[in-house]
């Protein structure tokens, strides 16, 4: 874990109720250039945590401040799950949101295994820290319309509700 922005006291950071995982379509090495980027400015549109390709977990903001990775929860289609309880419910300012970097130029290329292997930790560190339910860990696709080429974050997203516990 690389700490751009340490941890505060758990019972001073924001109320996160939920994760969404997203996936950028940018280069390997990606994830260090937006973690720079998104903790010179907290509130730009960006997440709280970014993975890259080789497993390196960024933490770019305090858990007291909200990014703006989310427009969030306009998906009513129930297209990849039942949206009743997520329409307009999962949006950024109570989501924590953790951007794996690396599939590009291939949009539907997945994680790599160094990212699967650091997101198994960092899920079940996410939910402790935060008392953050499995069934609240959502890919970016299930919750808020995105891009019709490939299910951004349902593969971590599905990975992690299976692990379980």
């Amino acid at each position: 874990m690389v700490w751009l922005s340490p941890w505060g006291d758990v019972a001073k950071s924001h109320p996160w109720r939920n994760i969404i995982v997203h996936q950028t379509e940018g280069p390997a090495g990606s994830a260090r250039y937006g973690a720079q980027e998104q903790h010179k400015n907290p509130t730009r549109r960006g997440v709280m945590v970014w993975v890259e390709t080789d497993g390196t977990v960024y933490w770019a903001v305090g858990d007291d401040l909200v990014p703006t990775h989310g427009d969030g929860g306009n998906r009513n289609d129930n297209k990849y799950i039942d949206n009743r309880p997520t329409y307009r419910q999962v949006v950024g300012n109570n989501s924590i949101g953790v951007e794996f970097a690396g599939n590009y130029p291939d949009v539907t290329r997945g994680p790599t295994e160094a990212q699967i292997a650091a997101w198994r930790v960092l899920v079940k560190l996410l939910r402790a820290r935060y008392g953050i339910p499995l069934e609240r860990v959502y890919a970016h696709n299930w919750i808020d319309f995105k891009d019709a080429r490939y299910c951004e974050g349902c593969a971590l997203a599905t990975m992690a509700r299976e692990w379980g516990e």
